[in-house]
């Protein structure tokens, strides 16, 4: 089978994948010990027994979430909040660092955990809180409450995590605020598949890019046989007055290859506010300090010169031990993101109406992030990932990758949020001026219809268990974690043009 990447990379001669016991991954939420790593290297270190009775012992870490803690933030104060809460995920990511630098010596002696990482940890959470807290008060009158008890992080079990508690500082320092809800899994997703994931192992996340990190997942129970999960569409019905148009833009698959590890909603003016890579196609101004002009003015890849709307989403990498460009570079191997970058072999954009009435205009600038980047930390309150296989589209996965059969190509979707508070371009939380329509199609009180934008994006990998997206470092991977991000830039009247097609009952590009 054919697959199309950025470009041939070199293999790294000398990996250090398993050249010791644990690596434990730090993040907002969660800090995991991952026992994956390929036992054809070389080790030191302790045995795996004792390797694997200290991942027993320290296998997460639990930090409060930030960022769900604070929904109403001043609009001035908001560069602030937004530039300290991208701190704390790097503060996150720099523990994880800390952890892969100590790895043996923390599975000798896990007290080391304590006073070498998590107490520094927690002293810059502090900081960082404090300077969120100046700044609202300095806006508001008032300071937050309950800031102090956001700052300490404290060891458990496996036995003791749960999905719905414990998170990232996902508010303004992750690009995964989705909306209210999600999908539910697909029938038969539990069913892990257990072949070739070693060699997947090796590759993801395994390059050592100078810091001698090993893999940070995915693992094999994070994949299914798209051909065991049973049918589970359930759309509402178009009811009488709905809008059926549609309105695709073609804005191509990002073949000049923009990647950057930004988040311009999520984590304005900093740089790797994502510590992930994402793919762009749309506007080429895109970047962390982009605004609103930048946006405006920019170059697109999109057929319509009326669209100059930002679309992108983490890449999709092959864990096949083969480096990129950025093996050595914030959002790729210093972010624990490994493996060849995969260009996409179709992407579809596609404006839809309400299945219950008319849609009006989505204001320009509108931002929307749909899925949760940090859903493995935060729980799956607003993901919103969506995977299956070409010819089994009928059947979606929430939190599994498709193991798709020869011949069948990896589709990854999104069905953004379709209603709009009809006032904000974004919000503190970059969740509450959006939702989603309710079960029956309606959307929420004091929201109203707007062009809802669907993407599908299809990869040609080999089949099997060799690939994932990227993600931040202590989401290790994890499918549940996809998420896609989308700025309206177009103009006014190309936005009538949409508008009139979905309410007209138009197909229309």
């Amino acid at each position: 089978m054919g697959r199309t990447s950025r470009k041939k990379r070199s293999t790294a001669a000398n990996r250090a994948i398993a050249a010791s016991a644990a690596l434990i991954l730090g993040g907002g939420g969660l800090v995991a010990v991952n026992v994956h790593a390929s036992a054809g290297e070389g080790a030191s270190g302790p045995p795996p027994g004792r390797f694997r009775e200290a991942a027993r012992q320290l296998s997460t870490i639990d930090c409060p979430d930030a960022g769900l803690a604070l929904p109403d933030v001043p609009d001035r104060a908001r560069p602030e909040v937004d530039r300290e809460l991208a701190a704390m995920d790097t503060q996150i990511t720099d523990a994880y660092r800390q952890f892969a630098d100590r790895r043996e010596w923390i599975a000798r002696d896990p007290d080391l955990a304590e006073n070498a990482v998590l107490g520094p940890l927690r002293a810059k959470r502090t900081a960082s809180l404090d300077r969120i807290g100046t700044a609202v008060e300095r806006v508001a009158g008032n300071r937050p409450q309950g800031l102090d008890g956001l700052a300490g992080c404290g060891l458990r079990t496996d036995d003791q995590s749960g999905g719905d508690d414990g998170g990232g500082d996902g508010a303004g320092g992750g690009d995964g605020q989705g909306g209210d809800g999600g999908q539910d899994p697909g029938d038969g997703t539990d069913q892990g598949q257990d072949g070739g994931q070693e060699e997947g192992q090796d590759g993801g996340g395994g390059t050592d890019g100078g810091q001698g990190r090993v893999g940070n997942g995915p693992e094999a129970a994070d994949f299914v046989d798209i051909r065991s999960v049973q049918p589970d569409t359930d759309r509402p019905r178009n009811r009488r007055g709905a809008s059926r148009g549609t309105f695709t833009t073609d804005c191509g698959r990002n073949e000049n290859g923009k990647f950057n590890p930004d988040n311009v909603i999520a984590a304005p003016g900093v740089s790797n506010g994502a510590h992930h890579m994402h793919d762009y196609v749309g506007n080429q101004a895109t970047d962390a300090f982009a605004g609103d002009d930048d946006l405006a003015g920019g170059e697109t890849t999109c057929r319509n010169q009326g669209d100059r709307s930002t679309y992108y989403w983490p890449v999709l990498r092959l864990q096949n031990g083969r480096d990129e460009d950025d093996v050595d570079a914030d959002g790729g191997g210093r972010d624990g993101n490994a493996g060849e970058i995969q260009t996409p072999s179709q992407v579809t954009l596609r404006f839809v109406g309400s299945p219950v009435g008319k849609v009006t205009a989505m204001p320009r600038f509108l931002r929307i992030i749909t899925g949760d980047a940090k859903s493995f930390t935060n729980g799956d309150a607003n993901a919103n990932a969506s995977w299956s296989c070409t010819g089994f589209e009928d059947r979606q996965l929430a939190d599994k990758y498709p193991i798709c059969p020869e011949g069948s190509k990896v589709v990854r979707s999104f069905a953004f949020q379709s209603c709009w508070d009809g006032r904000n371009t974004d919000s503190a939380n970059h969740r509450t001026h959006v939702a989603f329509a309710r079960e029956d199609g309606r959307c929420p009180d004091g929201f109203r219809a707007v062009p809802q934008l669907v993407q599908r994006i299809v990869y040609d990998v080999p089949p099997g268990p060799g690939f994932a997206v990227d993600s931040f470092p202590e989401q290790l991977h994890k499918p549940g974690t996809d998420h896609g991000d989308f700025i309206n830039v177009f103009d006014d009247k190309l936005m009538k043009k949409v508008v009139s097609c979905i309410n007209g009952g138009s197909r229309c590009r």
